[in-house]
C-alpha cells in the first residue's frame, strides 16, 4: 500500500493538461524499460478531459501507440456504440485519432454482445481476458498496470464501486457485474479493489466543488466500504490529482505549497 500523494492545480483545465503530460511520460518510460505499457482508462468528465488534453498534446507522438495496452476500470452495460459507454466516449475524444493496435484495446463487453444481458458472464469474460494478459511475474490473475486512472464521484465511488454495495466488498474476483447502481445506468461491469491495487500507480482525478466533500472523506481515514475511493491505491504510488475546488475542504497541510 502506497501513501497518497496530492497535486493540486488551479483549475480543471490545468489539471487535465498536467495529467496528460504526466501520463505521456509514464507510458514512454514504461515502453523504454519493458517494451510496452499498460494503462487503465476512466470515463466521466475528468477522465475524458484528460484524454482530450492528451489528444491535443504535441508530445503525444512520443508514445508508440502500437505497443500500448488499454483497459477500462468500469463500463456501463449498454449496447455497443451507445454514447454513454466509456469506450465510445474515449474513441471519440482520442482513440480513433491515434494508431493503436485494435487487439490491445480491451473494451469491456456490451449488453448486445456475446453474453447478451448476462452481466455476470460479461464480467467473468473480462476477468479471463485480464488473466490471459497477466505474466508470471505479476503474481496474480491481473496484469501489473503501469497506470490505472479513476474518477472520484461525489459519493466517493470509484470505477463502479459504490458505497456499501456488494461490489466494493469483493475480495476474490477481479471483475464483477453491478446491479442497482445509484447512478444510471444501474447495470455495470467493474474492476474490484483487488484488481485496482494490482497497478503500479493509481491516479485519482477530481475537479469541481461537487467533489470536495468526497475527496475530504476519502483522505480522512474513512473505510473503503463506506468510501470506496479510500481503498484505491497502487503498489508503488497513489496520486490524487485535484483542482483547487476539489481540494477546498482539505487542510492545506495535506499538500505541499509547491502544488501548481
Amino acid at each position: 500500500m502506497s501513501t497518497p500523494q496530492l497535486v493540486v492545480h488551479h483549475d480543471k483545465e490545468l489539471m487535465a493538461q498536467a495529467a496528460a503530460a504526466r501520463l505521456i511520460t509514464k507510458i514512454v518510460d514504461a515502453q523504454a524499460s519493458r517494451g510496452s505499457a499498460s494503462v487503465v482508462l476512466t470515463g466521466g468528465r475528468n477522465g475524458n478531459g484528460l484524454l482530450a488534453a492528451l489528444a491535443a498534446a504535441p508530445a503525444r507522438d512520443a508514445i508508440d501507440w502500437g505497443r500500448l495496452d488499454l483497459w477500462w476500470g468500469d463500463e456501463r452495460f449498454l449496447p455497443e456504440g451507445d454514447p454513454e459507454r466509456n469506450v465510445t466516449q474515449a474513441r471519440e475524444v482520442l482513440l480513433d485519432a491515434v494508431p493503436l493496435d485494435p487487439k490491445r484495446v480491451h473494451a469491456m463487453p456490451a449488453s448486445d454482445g456475446l453474453f447478451g444481458a448476462d452481466v455476470e458472464a460479461a464480467a467473468a469474460s473480462y476477468a479471463e481476458e485480464l488473466a490471459r494478459s497477466a505474466s508470471p511475474e505479476n503474481h496474480g490473475a491481473v496484469p501489473t498496470f503501469d497506470v490505472l486512472m479513476l474518477g472520484v464521484g461525489p459519493d466517493t465511488h470509484v470505477a463502479s464501486l459504490f458505497p456499501e454495495l456488494p461490489a466494493v466488498r469483493e475480495t476474490d474476483r477481479a471483475v464483477v457485474g453491478v446491479h442497482g447502481a445509484p447512478k444510471p445506468p444501474p447495470t455495470r461491469v467493474t474492476l474490484t479493489l483487488p484488481a485496482i491495487r494490482a497497478a503500479r500507480e493509481v491516479w485519482l482525478l477530481a475537479a469541481g466543488e461537487d467533489k470536495a466533500r468526497a475527496v475530504a472523506i476519502a483522505l480522512s481515514g474513512a473505510g473503503e466500504i463506506q468510501a470506496p475511493a479510500a481503498g484505491a491505491y497502487g503498489r508503488s504510488r497513489t496520486l490524487w490529482l485535484l483542482d483547487t475546488a476539489a481540494a477546498s475542504q482539505l487542510p492545506r497541510s495535506l499538500y505541499p505549497p509547491a502544488s501548481p
